[in-house]
């Protein structure tokens, strides 16, 4: 049976074997496997695991491939021309690190010469509407922020 979350439905096997912390109302820390509230710093303890899975999705190239994938199935080669300065190394280990999260699916197919396809998850997808909020921001703020910056240079020289 689902959960209704902020008018969301959430399946119950969500969140396989962790207590839905949403519907509680707590946080819980699973590097140290307590509630925040008994976990010294809950995630700004250095050595809390869910700050993994903020260094993941916080990447830019984390949100770029998503950003991407948002569109659709795509292969290697048109996820790097589509962004540009990620070089073919940085791609394949970001792609391989989102595959491992369990953020992105990778496709091979037995054809000369081989083709990979990438795909976002149902829990990558969850990831669409949060990084285009942050992308909106940015693009909002982005001249105040530049102005910002050459203020302080000019006064920091």
């Amino acid at each position: 049976m689902p959960y209704s979350i902020d008018q969301k439905l959430i399946p119950s096997t969500f969140y396989t074997n962790l207590i839905d912390t949403q519907v509680l109302g707590a946080s819980r820390c699973y590097t140290h496997h307590v509630d925040t509230d008994g976990c010294p710093g809950g995630i700004f303890d250095a050595n809390c695991s869910t700050r993994l899975v903020l260094d993941r999705i916080g990447d830019r190239w984390t949100v770029l491939i998503v950003g991407v994938l948002s569109d659709g199935t795509r292969r290697f080669s048109e996820l790097r021309n589509a962004i540009g300065g990620i070089t073919p190394k940085v791609l394949t280990q970001t792609l391989r690190a989102l595959e491992r999260d369990g953020l992105v699916t990778r496709k091979v197919y037995a054809e000369v010469p081989p083709r990979v396809e990438y795909t976002l998850t149902d829990l990558g997808r969850s990831l669409i509407t949060p990084i285009d909020e942050v992308r909106s921001w940015a693009e909002q703020n982005v001249e105040h922020i530049l102005a910002t910056q050459d203020r302080y240079d000019l006064a920091n020289r």
